[in-house]
């Protein structure tokens, strides 16, 4: 296939990257043009606009937005909008709102485009291991890029779920999991650190990933930061959130689903930036590992 490509950070540069490298053709626009040149050099096709990529594009267009969530991609909308015929199709990759993404998926219908909601996991990663890959839309225009889906992840790394909304909001509640999952490891390593016995914490992540129940990536990417600086001296205990938990929480209010551990979580990380805690520095670390999220030093 050969789509357009709109926002080269963190993860669109890898992910133009593995799209060609698995036979495909890409067309890419990002307002960095050091972005752009970087990604040339490896096979993309530049464009100098959103207009430029579509008029690059085949008779039925496909372009994948790769922008923050928000006004960026309402603005993107609006003007591919007026260039774009009916059946071509707009890829949202983004952490988008789930409720945001159906009102675009109205707006986008009434012009004959079809909006596919796409939550895109793998982080820094994903060009080594392939991402893990969730939407939702019509699903015939998801059929049609299923191959680009494919190329993204390895087997079984890709799953249509249904209406509008739903990859969006698939890929909310796997952030809020996450949220938890972090949290948990942070605060066992920590009473761990906090211990009278002098245990090896790197060694200790190691070991748990050799057939343990609590074995995960997460716990590979602590055994990194851990290797990195055992201690963590060099990062503050102040860990960020993107949004997504809090639209996990306000979900589970809306549908009477008791969630303490993520809602925790979350709230964990509101009072991590008045502390001095080493578990929250190990979940400011693993965010940085798999996502290349600033930190604070």
């Amino acid at each position: 296939m050969k789509i357009g490509f709109v926002g080269l950070g963190k993860m669109g540069a890898n992910m133009v990257q593995r799209i060609i490298l698995k036979g495909h053709e890409v067309v890419v626009y990002d307002m960095n043009a050091a972005s752009v040149a970087s990604v040339q050099e490896k096979g993309a096709v530049a464009a100098n606009n959103l207009i430029d990529i579509v008029s690059k594009l085949p008779e039925r267009k496909v372009v994948w937005l790769m922008v923050p969530a928000g006004k960026p991609v309402d603005e993107s909308i609006d003007v591919l909008l007026s260039i774009l015929h009916k059946d071509d199709i707009i890829i949202d990759g983004g952490n988008s709102n789930w409720k945001e993404t159906i009102e675009r998926s109205k707006k986008t219908a009434r012009f004959g485009v079809h909006y596919v909601d796409c939550g895109t996991s793998g982080g820094l990663w994903g060009l080594q291991n392939g991402y893990c890959l969730m939407y939702g839309g019509d699903k015939d225009a998801s059929s049609y890029i299923e191959p680009i889906f494919s190329a993204l992840t390895e087997a079984n790394g890709h799953m249509y779920c249904g209406k509008s909304g739903s990859g969006h909001f698939t890929k909310m509640i796997h952030n809020g999991i996450e949220y938890g999952m972090m949290q948990s490891y942070a605060e066992g390593f920590e009473i761990l650190e906090k211990s009278d016995f002098d245990i090896d914490l790197k060694k200790t992540a190691d070991l748990w990933m050799q057939g343990s129940v609590v074995r995960s990536w997460l716990l590979e990417l602590i055994g990194n930061a851990l290797e990195a600086d055992p201690n963590l001296e060099g990062l503050k205990p102040y860990v960020a959130d993107s949004g997504e938990a809090r639209w996990t929480v306000q979900a589970a209010i809306d549908l009477d689903v008791p969630a303490p551990v993520i809602t925790s979580s979350l709230f964990s990380r509101f009072a991590s930036r008045n502390d001095n805690s080493f578990g929250m520095k190990l979940v400011a670390a693993m965010r940085n590992q798999f996502g290349g999220h600033a930190v604070k030093k």
